[in-house]
C-alpha cells in the first residue's frame, strides 16, 4: 500500500513544508499537494498481478521473452534497493519487462508511468493492482514538481522503482535523451545502499511500428483507449522476440551531495549504459544498410560489414553471421509488408518503417548523447 504514512512523511520534508509554511510558503499550495498525494497514492496486490498473465495470454504468447545480465539484477537485488531504468519502445514494455522480473520470482517494483495510461478500466488495474504511480510529463508546477520528487524519495524506503527516463515511446525508432526529473528524485532518497540498473528492451519487430514510424515525433498526448485500440488493429498475424537485458548497476550510497551537474553525469551515465545493452537483432541491421533496392548478395556483404564494425565497439549482437541474419530480417520485414524479395533483388515497400528500425542503431553508430532537464 502507497498511503498514509507516505504521504505523512512527504509533507513533513523540509522541501515540501517550505511550499506551504510561513513565512515563505503559501498556504494555498498545500491543497495542491494534497491532491497530487492523493493521485499518486496506490495499492499493489501481488496475488492479483500474477494472475493477470493469464487473460493476457493473447497477446504474450506472441512475444518470446528472452532475459539476459539476470545475474546483475540478482546481486542488486540482494545488496539493496533497486531503480530499474529502460528505454521505451512500446506499450508491451510494461509487460514483457515486469512479467520477466515476475517469471524469476524477483521483487515487483512500482512503475513510474505517463498519465494517459490512467483512463478508465487502465487506470483501476495500475491504481488497484499494479501499484504503478502516474507521471504528468512536461507539469510546470513547482508544487507537483517538488511532491513527486518527494514522494519519489520516500517511497524508496520501502519499495523499487521502475521507470523510463526518455519521457514516452520513441517515435523514432531511435533512443531518445534522458529526461532528469526522477534520476533528481533518486538521488534525493538517501537510501543506505541503492543500485540503479539500466535495462534494454528490444524487438525483432514493435507492435506499433506502422503507427509511430510516419510521425517521427509525437503530437499531442493522446488517450490510451485510442492507442489500444490502434495497437489491437496491427497485432494480426504479429510475432516476435523481445530481448531484455540487465546491466551492471551503478550503486549510490545515501548521504552524498549530488549537484545539478552530478545528476545530468548520472542519467547521461545510465543511458549511455541501456543503449550499450540494448540487443543488436537482424531487423535493425538490415534496415540501417537498405537501400531502395538491392540485390541480396550486396546486402548480405553490407550487413557483415555493418556486424564487424559493432563487433569491434562491443556492441550486445544478437547474431554475428550476415547470411542468416539476412534470412531472418527478410522474412521478418516480407510478413510486415517493409520489404520485398523479387527473386535476387529485394526492393522497400515501406521506407518510413524500415527508417524507424534504422535508427535504432543510432546511438551506436553516433554515439552523442545529451541529457534534458523535466
Amino acid at each position: 500500500m502507497i498511503g498514509d504514512d507516505l504521504r505523512q512523511a512527504v509533507l513533513a520534508r523540509d522541501d515540501v513544508r517550505r511550499l506551504y509554511e510561513p513565512p515563505d510558503g503559501d498556504r494555498a499550495a498545500l491543497a495542491r499537494i494534497e491532491g497530487y498525494l492523493e493521485e499518486l497514492r496506490a495499492t499493489q496486490r501481488h496475488s492479483i498481478y500474477r494472475a493477470l498473465k493469464h487473460p493476457l495470454y493473447p497477446i504474450l504468447r506472441k512475444v518470446e521473452r528472452v532475459p539476459e545480465g539476470l545475474s546483475h539484477l540478482r546481486q542488486a537485488l540482494d545488496t539493496g534497493r533497486v531503480v530499474y531504468v529502460s528505454n521505451h519502445k512500446s506499450h508491451l514494455d510494461y509487460l514483457i519487462e515486469l512479467l520477466i522480473i515476475e517469471d524469476h520470482d524477483f521483487r515487483p517494483p512500482i512503475i513510474a508511468a505517463g498519465i494517459n495510461l490512467f483512463g478508465g478500466a487502465l487506470g483501476l488495474l495500475h491504481k488497484h493492482v499494479t501499484g504503478a504511480i502516474p507521471i504528468r510529463r512536461g507539469a510546470r508546477d513547482a508544487a507537483y514538481l517538488v511532491t513527486l520528487k518527494a514522494f519519489v524519495a520516500e517511497l524508496l524506503q520501502t519499495h523499487d522503482l521502475f521507470f523510463y527516463p526518455e519521457g514516452g515511446r520513441s517515435y523514432s525508432g531511435e533512443l531518445k535523451n534522458a529526461k532528469t526529473g526522477l534520476f533528481n528524485a533518486v538521488v534525493l532518497a538517501e537510501v543506505p545502499v541503492l543500485h540503479i540498473v539500466p535495462v534494454a528492451i528490444a524487438y525483432d519487430l514493435v507492435l506499433e511500428d506502422r503507427i509511430l514510424a510516419p510521425q517521427v515525433t509525437k503530437g499531442r498526448q493522446r488517450p490510451f483507449s485510442r492507442e489500444l485500440a490502434e495497437m489491437v488493429g496491427t497485432a494480426v498475424g504479429y510475432q516476435s522476440r523481445a530481448f531484455v537485458t540487465f546491466g551492471a548497476p551503478v550503486t549510490l550510497a545515501g548521504g552524498e551531495a549530488h549537484s545539478r551537474r552530478d545528476v545530468m553525469d548520472l542519467a547521461q551515465q545510465v543511458l549511455g549504459a541501456v543503449g550499450r545493452l540494448h540487443k543488436v537483432l537482424p531487423t535493425a541491421l538490415v534496415a540501417s544498410v537498405m537501400r531502395p533496392s538491392m540485390p541480396r548478395t550486396a546486402l548480405v556483404s553490407e550487413v557483415q560489414r555493418l556486424i564487424d564494425r559493432l563487433a569491434a565497439s562491443g556492441a550486445n549482437l544478437e547474431t554475428t553471421d550476415a547470411a542468416a541474419a539476412v534470412t531472418f530480417a527478410l522474412a521478418a520485414f516480407e510478413e510486415r509488408g517493409v520489404l520485398q524479395p523479387e527473386g535476387s533483388i529485394v526492393r522497400v515497400r515501406d521506407r518510413f518503417v524500415l527508417r524507424y528500425y534504422a535508427r535504432q542503431l543510432k546511438h551506436l553508430l553516433d554515439p552523442k548523447r545529451q541529457t534534458t532537464e523535466g
